[in-house]
């Protein structure tokens, strides 16, 4: 903490959670019998790797994340949560068995974080293309002025 003020955490743990968490434990415990049968270290291995893959989205109230997302984002967060503990179960079980098996990196931006990006990147993108394409000509008439200067000596 970086200030001096307490905070009473035993009334109310989750008062601040990852969005993901709830998610990815209950996606898990759908596609694991293993998990269904109550092995929670293996449990606890597969929502780690799961969701060290997914970005994080720290809320109070899920409500909080949910309200403002559109079907096709909820569709986009199903699918990357799905993904994400898919490949965890695999990367674990493999690990289990002694191979060292690789995660290949997953797309981790969601649409519904994007929204709000989008229009101030793409000022930006347009403001950084009209300067590369204002500042080639300048280099050119540079160039062409010295070479201009160097003739005429």
């Amino acid at each position: 903490m970086l200030t001096n003020r307490h905070y009473l955490l035993d009334d109310a743990p989750d008062f601040v959670h990852n969005y993901y968490e709830r998610l990815v434990l209950q996606e898990a415990h759908n596609q694991s019998e293993r998990i269904q049968q109550g092995d929670r270290e293996f449990l606890a291995d597969v929502a780690c790797v799961a969701l060290n893959r997914l970005p994080p989205r720290y809320i109070r109230h899920d409500v909080d994340m949910t309200f403002f997302m559109s079907p096709q984002d909820m569709m986009e967060i199903e699918r990357k949560v799905a993904a994400a503990v898919s490949d965890a179960l695999n990367y674990v079980e493999r690990r289990e068995q002694g191979e060292d098996p690789e995660l290949l990196p997953i797309e981790a931006s969601l649409s519904g974080t994007r929204a709000s990006k989008t229009t101030k990147a793409s000022k930006a993108e347009k403001s950084v293309e009209k300067d590369n394409t204002a500042t080639p000509a300048k280099t050119t008439t540079k160039a062409a002025t010295k070479s201009k200067t160097t003739k005429k000596k």
